[in-house]
């Protein structure tokens, strides 16, 4: 099933119009980076979208959940952090933030904590 299929499905669903391929590009390169193919696709699809007490990022006005400035602003809490990952969700427990790589691979971030691999992909993220 695709990530889109996959997030149409959730409970509490709600998404904005999808991304321009303008904008995903200009983002990565605002970011000095390349987004996962899923990510692109979920971009594409909705621009940004939250289900079930989970806001994504993504492309759009608000700098609260837009992936470049979400970005930008957490890099600079953590320091070691590789500069090819991105921000796809900040969860607001505990200051986790949980980023993911061109590879597909999920990350989370905790404060005072070593980075940890969560899953392969977006669509395995959102049915954790």
């Amino acid at each position: 099933m695709s990530i889109v299929e996959k997030l149409k499905g959730k409970r509490f669903f709600v998404c904005l119009k999808g991304a321009k391929e303008e904008e995903i590009d200009s983002a990565q390169r605002e970011l000095g980076l390349r987004f996962a193919d899923e990510y692109i696709e979920y971009l594409s699809a909705f621009g940004v979208a939250s289900f079930d007490g989970h806001e994504l990022t993504g492309i759009c006005d608000s700098e609260r959940l837009n992936v470049v400035a979400v970005t930008r602003r957490e890099r600079g809490t953590v320091p070691s952090l590789s500069d090819d990952l991105y921000v796809i969700e900040q969860e607001n427990i505990d200051d986790a933030v949980i980023w993911q790589d061109a590879s597909g691979k999920i990350y989370q971030t905790l404060p005072d904590a070593q980075t940890v691999i969560l899953c392969d992909s977006l669509s395995a993220y959102i049915d954790l």
